[in-house]
């Protein structure tokens, strides 16, 4: 989907003169991004702020909780016994009573004698079948839990801890299970989110006659899936390299059997792809004419996704979905553009998400790298200015934001203006994101514009810009 950029006019500069079409790159002077002190300060600030908003969205404080109160190897009653001792003890140092004294004291012998007695370490071996490391957005996976007993056991809960986002944690009853006796049990995993995700660990929880104390055996270790983002398909056709007039052909490029521009047409020669013939102009000339296609003058592509927090949506429960749209988009456009022989970059505001990428072989580090990243405070405008310090002449350079501020657009032209060939792929969440697709046009870019519940695919087919 590269628009791969061809013989350029020179464009003119702010003082009248022009800048060089090629050779060595014009000295643009670049103003310095590196955060001050008191930026970083609230940068990090806002971030434990962010943390704090999610957990109290989707309930992570209450989860914390009871995590902690379970190592401690008590249940709730356990939890509620230990702190009426406290209580029952300091009320009776206020009022000197002994009867509450001995109170206390017995509440507490009954907690230690509980922990006492609970089952110590169990003899017991897990499995599970159907849980992949990694699977798409969307899909269900149906796991399978075997417990074994190496020893017999009673009165146990078998327990899979789940993050939220997947389902609820999984916990089966097991009254008594004989030495070399197997149990079986089906649960579902509802991927619906891309992410990464911490499955388990599978425990075994016993318990003391009193119901006070626990014991934890993990009989599975914890397990971490990667869940991808749903790709679209996409197809190269507003977004690629506009012909001049005259047209003028690049002096690098060269016919192939496929690629992404159309270079020209031969006659069939035995051999030749029938799915490449042109019926058309066959039939005009009386002669089998095959279409051909050139690689273009790059093989390089920049996708730059915009990960600044403050920029994107917020949907409840720590959820932003133009940053989902956003990723989807990149992940679809970077496994486009790998499958079609391109070296690809992959940044963020942070920087780069991974090394240079090429080939098929890429493809499941590509998906991983966007089923692990995350949005943080770190403003777009510090990658722009990277980039424009050090421009990619030389490749195509695709944004994903959802807004494009005056000191972005600043950097953004700096880019531009080096010849580099920029595609924005504005996410309009907003009535105030409206006004990056004036913008970018005014800028000499390329612009598509993803809207919330629309086809992804179709978005892409539709140029709002035209570029230089």
């Amino acid at each position: 989907m590269a628009r791969l950029p061809g013989r350029r006019k020179a464009t003119a500069a702010p003082s009248g003169k022009t800048l060089p079409s090629s050779g060595f790159a014009p000295k643009l002077d670049v103003v310095d991004a590196t955060p001050s002190l008191l930026n970083r300060i609230l940068r990090k600030l806002g971030g434990r702020v962010d943390t704090l908003r999610d957990d109290l969205e989707t309930g992570a404080f209450g989860s914390r909780f009871k995590e902690r109160i379970a190592k401690l190897g008590l249940t709730r009653a356990g939890g509620a016994a230990v702190a009426a001792s406290i209580l029952v003890w300091i009320s009776a140092r206020i009022v000197a009573g002994t009867a509450m004294y001995l109170f206390a004291y017995g509440l507490a012998l009954a907690v230690f004698a509980a922990t006492a007695l609970a089952p110590r370490r169990l003899k017991l071996e897990a499995t599970r079948e159907g849980l992949f490391p990694r699977t798409t957005a969307g899909q269900r996976l149906s796991v399978t839990l075997q417990l074994k007993a190496n020893r017999r056991a009673s009165t146990l809960v078998l327990e899979e801890k789940l993050p939220q986002k997947l389902g609820q944690t999984v916990r089966v009853p097991v009254a008594s299970i004989a030495s070399g006796q197997v149990i079986q049990h089906d649960y579902t995993l509802r991927c619906q989110r891309r992410g990464v995700y911490k499955v388990g660990p599978l425990t075994a929880v016993s318990s003391d006659p009193l119901g006070l104390a626990t014991r934890r055996t993990i009989v599975a270790p914890e397990f971490e899936l990667l869940v991808h983002p749903d790709l679209e398909n996409l197809e190269d056709q507003a977004l690629t390299r506009q012909f001049e007039e005259p047209p003028i052909r690049p002096p690098v490029s060269k016919p192939w059997p496929s690629g992404m521009e159309f270079f020209g047409m031969r006659e069939y020669t035995r051999g030749d792809d029938l799915r490449r013939i042109v019926w058309r102009t066959s039939a005009r000339t009386g002669r089998l004419m095959v279409r051909e296609a050139e690689q273009g003058v790059t093989d390089k592509v920049v996708i730059l996704l915009d990960t600044d927090r403050g920029g994107h949506s917020r949907d409840g429960e720590g959820l932003s979905e133009s940053f989902e749209a956003g990723v989807r988009t990149a992940a679809s456009l970077a496994t486009f553009h790998l499958a079609n022989g391109y070296t690809l970059r992959l940044e963020g505001n942070e920087g780069p998400l991974t090394s240079p990428l090429r080939g098929v072989a890429s493809q499941l580090q590509l998906m991983d790298t966007y089923a692990r990243v995350d949005m943080h405070r770190t403003p777009l405008v510090t990658t722009l200015s990277r980039l424009a310090a050090n421009p990619p002449r030389d490749a195509h350079v695709v944004l994903i934001t959802p807004r494009l501020g005056a000191a972005e657009a600043a950097r953004l032209r700096l880019i531009v203006r080096t010849g580099a060939s920029v595609l924005v792929v504005a996410l309009l969440w907003d009535e105030g994101s409206a006004d990056i697709l004036a913008t970018a046009t005014e800028l000499g870019c390329q612009v598509s514009a993803v809207r919330p519940g629309t086809d992804l695919a179709a978005d892409l087919k539709t140029a709002v810009g035209a570029g230089i």
